[in-house]
């Protein structure tokens, strides 16, 4: 998934953003044919030599020191995790990638599980890499989906948001999340270049959504910690809520999501009908019943 095209795509938009004359550069005219940067005004910013950032920007010859990319990244004005990601990109150049086991399949422990069901006024899920989803409490299949009724191919929030039309209703600013889902899996993809279900994923996006075919050549990057979404729910009208998301300690990809009510009365009152109609399934099958084994290349998305 990444490697020299990747490097290069990012580091051009990167550098395609940036207004110059914010730097008191000229904008336009005869000196200036392209929008933003040029070359030449990233490696001065970056204190290089223009023939080093364009051999480091086309994917040629040369190891760039960890000192010269942070100064790149503070040329190109890149936040926490497009710093990341520059990094991840560069090591996955021919030559410096390093070999990888082939992934084993993600679960959450049964006492994650059992901890998700603890929470009765928070919608809880656990994501793992890819966007799966890999455990829920009652409240999050209400509120969301019921990602445990569905097939373990299906269980990733990035294909639900990006594909679902039951997402595109959900969501009031579903243009806004769908992107920032498909910047998350960027990151991830960057992160972990070599993985064939990375590539099955973002194949299957691309065939299927002509807008994530564009977030997707954007090449934006993006983590999550913290943030408000509205929901227009089909069982509740217009609330907005508030999340969370946290790492778990020892849980290496995978990632605590909970989400509460906004302050508003409207939403708090939608919030108490939720958790009123939140009562469990008979029969419900658990996360792992359908999934095949982890020697199985087929497991996950």
């Amino acid at each position: 998934m990444a490697g020299n095209v990747d490097l290069t795509q990012f580091l051009r938009r990167c550098r395609d953003r940036i207004d110059p004359e914010s730097l008191g550069l000229p904008e336009r005219g005869a000196y200036r044919r392209v929008p933003g940067l040029r070359r030449e005004e990233v490696a001065q910013l970056a204190g290089v030599s223009t023939d080093y950032y364009t051999r480091l920007e086309q994917d040629r010859s040369i190891t760039p020191s960890d000192s010269a990319l942070d100064a790149i990244a503070e040329a190109l004005r890149l936040d926490g995790a497009e710093r990341a990601h520059l990094y991840d990109l560069v090591k996955a150049r021919p030559g410096r990638r390093a070999r990888r086991a082939t992934p084993s399949v993600q679960r959450a422990r049964p006492g994650l599980l059992r901890f998700l069901e603890s929470f009765n006024d928070h919608a809880a899920f656990i994501l793992g890499r890819r966007g799966n989803v890999l455990g829920t409490n009652r409240l999050c299949r209400v509120l969301i989906a019921d990602f445990d009724a569905m097939s373990y191919r299906e269980r990733n929030l990035t294909r639900w948001i990006v594909l679902a039309p039951e997402a595109r209703a959900l969501y009031v600013d579903w243009g806004r999340i769908a992107a920032e889902m498909t910047a998350i899996l960027r990151l991830d993809a960057g992160r972990h270049p070599d993985d064939a279900r990375t590539a099955e994923l973002v194949g299957e996006l691309t065939m299927k959504s002509e807008p994530f075919r564009r977030w997707w050549d954007d090449h934006r990057v993006l983590t999550r910690t913290h943030g408000q979404k509205r929901f227009h729910h089909p069982l509740v009208g217009e609330l907005a809520i508030d999340y969370q998301a946290l790492n778990l300690p020892g849980e290496d990809d995978r990632n605590l999501f909970l989400y509460m009510p906004a302050g508003d009365r409207t939403s708090q009152e939608a919030w108490r009908l939720l958790a009123d109609w939140n009562t469990p399934a008979p029969g419900r099958p658990q996360p792992a019943d359908d999934a095949p084994s982890p020697s199985d290349d087929r497991s996950s998305l």
